[in-house]
């Protein structure tokens, strides 16, 4: 086992499988629960993306929070906003122009394969709500302790 390798499932899909329709912009479009196998003791806080892979835009990110205290679970059904002051005023950037989860809603009969990765970090990232993926992975760089991702499709 890879320590610098985060380990967790995601919650009623299994890596690889079909998005739950609870999961996406079809159904209910709630974030899944997250359990987590082998958090380092040093990570303070967590942080969350849901890319879709298959998207024009390459890695169009559907989902991006950080400052995520850490622990071995995340609960499901994160609310919306910029600060989520039930997660310990995690923060919620810019992920398909919300701030918000939004799930996989692929064009009708298009299969797309969508990407969660959660980091763990050694700190609290002092960054804006309105930011991007781009922005918060240039700014956790130096802080990332561990980073795993699975992956499920939707059509």
């Amino acid at each position: 086992m890879n320590k610098d390798v985060l380990e967790f499932e995601c919650v009623n899909m299994d890596n690889g499988g079909k998005f739950p329709i609870q999961y996406t912009g079809r159904g209910q479009d709630i974030s899944p629960e997250f359990v987590i196998k082998n958090l380092s003791p040093n990570a303070k806080t967590l942080a969350i993306t849901l890319e879709d892979l298959s998207h024009p835009i390459k890695n169009f990110t559907h989902w991006l929070i950080w400052n995520i205290p850490a622990a071995d679970r995340i609960k499901g059904k994160i609310p919306a906003g910029r600060i989520v002051p039930v997660l310990g005023k995690a923060c919620q950037g810019i992920g398909y122009g919300f701030h918000r989860y939004a799930g996989p809603k692929p064009p009708k009969g298009k299969k797309h394969i969508y990407r969660f990765t959660i980091y763990s970090l050694d700190c609290q990232l002092d960054i804006s709500p309105n930011s991007i993926k781009g922005n918060f992975l240039k700014k956790s760089q130096r802080h990332i302790i561990q980073k795993g991702s699975i992956k499920g499709e939707f059509e």
